[in-house]
């Protein structure tokens, strides 16, 4: 692999960056996508202005990227619709349960040097590797 392949990580690591410290620099607020997308669901007053351009905004920086730049996303089409939409309900419950997500945990906590985020995001990425191995090679599913 070149130099150039990285490019996309990069800038997307980099742009999340700025996200995430826009967000907090102008409204104090952490960028944890399950908690923003929980208050558009049940918002609060003043709340729900801020986290709809939030979320308008991620999709649209996906949706540029796909369509005008030639490293479209990674698509897989072998996966099941079905098994999509129970992990990510699975993923939105476990979040809730787990009192935060991969983004703030990951990005932002682990940016403000926070114990609880380093043990949270071991924790998703240890489930992640282990829900993989299992899925894809004892049911080969993936």
């Amino acid at each position: 692999m070149e130099l150039t392949d990285y490019y996309p990580a990069i800038t997307g690591g980099l742009l999340i960056g700025i996200s995430a410290c826009v967000l907090l620099l102008f409204t104090g607020r952490i960028a944890g996508l399950s908690g923003i997308i929980n208050g558009i669901i049940k918002p609060e007053k003043d709340e729900l202005f801020w986290r709809t351009i939030f979320v308008i905004s991620l999709l649209a920086g996906a949706a540029i990227h796909y369509y005008f730049f030639s490293h479209p996303a990674f698509i897989k089409d072998t996966f099941s619709p079905y098994m999509m939409l129970a992990g990510g309900f699975l993923v939105g419950f476990g979040t809730r349960l787990g009192g935060g997500c991969t983004s703030g945990h990951g990005v932002c906590g682990l940016g403000r040097l926070s114990l609880r985020s380093l043990i949270a995001t071991i924790t998703f990425m240890l489930t992640a590797v282990i829900t993989v191995y299992i899925f894809r090679h004892i049911f080969s599913v993936l």
